[in-house]
């Protein structure tokens, strides 16, 4: 009995886990949308088959520290509008590259669009260079890359914290800039964020294996 309980209970979770969770979506509010955020990770992406899973928006790696450039970004960017779908770039801060280095890098990648969602910028340790500076020079380096990227596109940089880099660079409230949360499946607090990521396992038609499902608020 203790064995087909346990096998039972075994099903389930795979159950829940492969079949269930990976469908999922949280039910859209009023001015609220899906979304997804992608790079070379996931291959190439059948974009006019995404825009018909009800996917409105996407945001597309473009570059990370100060020479790279991601190698799908320009094929993305182009498929995606062609389908009808609304994108952004985002770029993947280094703490081990100076902040101007790393905004020439974004904008010689991803210049002003005036028909783009505003760029964002990733920060996270995990997938980071081995240095750990200390926050004032984090501070400066994130504010000089925000200054010049944001004189450049006009907008204000939408900005997504990890909890790993918050933890090590509490760096406070940004004033103006939208915010991009991650809550794994449990809907943010409060009205302080643009972006919610839901959860990095969706399945979405037209993208091979799993990608990050967002949701955008207006």
């Amino acid at each position: 009995m203790a064995a087909a309980g346990l096998g039972l209970l075994v099903s389930v979770s795979a159950w829940v886990w492969f079949g269930w969770l990976p469908n999922w979506r949280p039910a859209l509010r009023l001015g609220e949308r899906y979304g997804i955020d992608v790079s070379a990770h996931q291959g190439a992406i059948d974009w006019d088959r995404v825009a018909h899973d009800n996917i409105s928006f996407a945001y597309i790696k473009a570059t990370e520290g100060g020479d790279f450039v991601d190698a799908r970004f320009a094929v993305n960017w182009a498929a995606a509008r062609r389908a009808g779908v609304t994108v952004g770039a985002y770029h993947f801060f280094s703490l081990c590259t100076a902040g101007d280095v790393q905004a020439r890098n974004f904008l010689a990648t991803a210049p002003p669009d005036d028909g783009a969602m505003p760029p964002a910028v990733d920060l996270e340790l995990a997938g980071n260079c081995d240095n750990r500076p200390d926050p004032g020079a984090v501070r400066h380096d994130l504010t000089s890359f925000l200054t010049i990227v944001e004189a450049s596109w006009r907008e204000n940089t939408v900005l997504y914290v990890g909890d790993d880099f918050a933890q090590r660079y509490p760096l406070g409230a940004e004033p103006g800039r939208p915010l991009w949360e991650r809550r794994i499946l449990r809907r943010p607090g409060g009205n302080d964020w643009t972006i919610w990521q839901v959860d990095g396992f969706a399945h979405i038609a037209g993208v091979s294996g799993r990608v990050d499902l967002d949701i955008l608020r207006s």
